[in-house]
């Protein structure tokens, strides 16, 4: 949403660790999540799959959302269940969250009733251990529909863990496309669109000083990938008062030459998105594979971008990527790198920091980008015979 919103009752949250049983290419997961966390896998290992947890969570509790609509808009529990998983057993998703000295638990079970209608098979939120709700209970027994909703959802009972509500709400998924901000009428009607779609608009609904401040923070990273901008503003045209954010850049003109976003590059919009969602909002941020279009130099540098923000509002970031240069950005420790690990059983995530292979290849000398995309590589080499001569 944009900087209009209220200050945030989930900040200061952040997940500490995940459960997963039969979710897409899980069979099984339980693993620690850092503040600041990195997906690497190879191709179709679930990298995306494994960052749709947190949206799916997110749905459960958003506007227009719920239960029933989260897992619709995943297919079904038939697509949303592992192809690996044996027969047709439950989908699990937990996960631990910290809240200062608090510490919550948050358990979601659930299958499909032979109509392939979503059906909760467990829900419980604990407190420091402590059970605060669990179901099914005996008015559910009694009443079995009421199992197609989570207490989660429902503000009329969740007063007591409504905080797990709030910062599931908070989280954000981020993955900016290009060509949506500069031809936004291809996402007319969405709102808040993880996309881009309505980018302009989240930014014209900023109130003015908060999108200034902003943009002139954004301003200076973006001087670092392209020297010659002057200035970044926002503007609305005086026909039909669409919003729009322009440049001005060095120029053989003396007053420099102004461009609108329909003239920047992909590069520049990308890192400008990602900035801007960077600033805007307190819980979890999801970025998929942010280094797209960027030059590497740039890369290196959104690990620190990312500990410039956690040292002003502490806000978790999880982020999937291919790049060494992220990857060998400085700070960066294994503990940070979820590895995805593709088997028959389904995928395996594990941190660097535990794989046999990183440790052996760092204690042998290799770099650690190195060590780590060298674990994530098929076995065997790839080998394309295009141009091959006819026996």
């Amino acid at each position: 949403m944009s900087g209009a919103m209220k200050p945030s009752r989930a900040a200061g949250m952040r997940f500490e660790r995940i459960h997963l049983e039969n979710w897409r290419n899980f069979t099984h997961v339980d693993v620690a999540v850092e503040p600041r966390a990195f997906l690497v896998g190879p191709n179709a290992s679930g990298k995306s799959n494994l960052l749709d947890i947190w949206r799916f969570l997110h749905d459960l509790v958003s506007v227009g959302g719920g239960f029933a609509e989260a897992v619709r808009r995943r297919g079904g529990v038939g697509k949303i269940r592992s192809l690996a998983a044996r027969q047709s057993p439950d989908v699990a998703v937990a996960g631990a969250i910290s809240e200062g000295s608090t510490t919550w638990e948050y358990e979601l079970r659930f299958s499909e009733d032979p109509h392939r209608q979503p059906i909760l098979t467990r829900e419980r939120v604990a407190r420091d251990g402590s059970d605060v709700c669990v179901r099914p209970d005996g008015d559910d027994r009694d009443d079995p529909e009421r199992l197609t909703q989570t207490f989660l959802e429902q503000i009329n009972v969740n007063k007591e863990f409504r905080p797990i509500a709030d910062f599931f709400r908070s989280i954000r998924y981020r993955h900016l496309v290009p060509q949506l901000v500069r031809e936004p009428d291809r996402s007319a009607g969405k709102v808040n669109d993880p996309y881009g779609g309505d980018f302009l608009e989240q930014i014209a609904e900023t109130p003015q000083n908060v999108r200034d401040a902003r943009l002139r923070r954004i301003l200076r990273v973006l001087r670092l990938a392209v020297p010659q901008l002057e200035d970044l503003q926002f503007f609305r045209d005086d026909i039909r008062g669409t919003p729009h954010l322009r440049g001005k850049y060095r120029h053989w003109r003396p007053r420099g030459a102004w461009q609108t976003e329909d003239q920047f590059s992909d590069g520049t919009l990308r890192l400008l998105g990602l900035l801007w969602a960077a600033l805007d909002g307190s819980g979890p941020l999801l970025l998929e594979e942010p280094e797209l279009s960027l030059d590497p130099n740039i890369v290196s540098r959104i690990p620190r971008i990312f500990s410039n923000m956690q040292a002003h509002s502490g806000r978790q970031v999880i982020v999937s990527t291919h790049s060494p240069a992220m990857l060998g950005a400085e700070g960066i420790r294994p503990g940070e790198v979820l590895l995805l690990d593709p088997g028959r059983e389904g995928t395996s995530v594990r941190p660097a920091s535990s794989v046999a292979q990183v440790a052996e290849l760092l204690g042998g000398g290799a770099n650690p980008p190195d060590a780590v995309v060298s674990s994530t590589r098929p076995a065997g080499s790839l080998q394309l015979a295009l141009f091959r001569d006819s026996p």
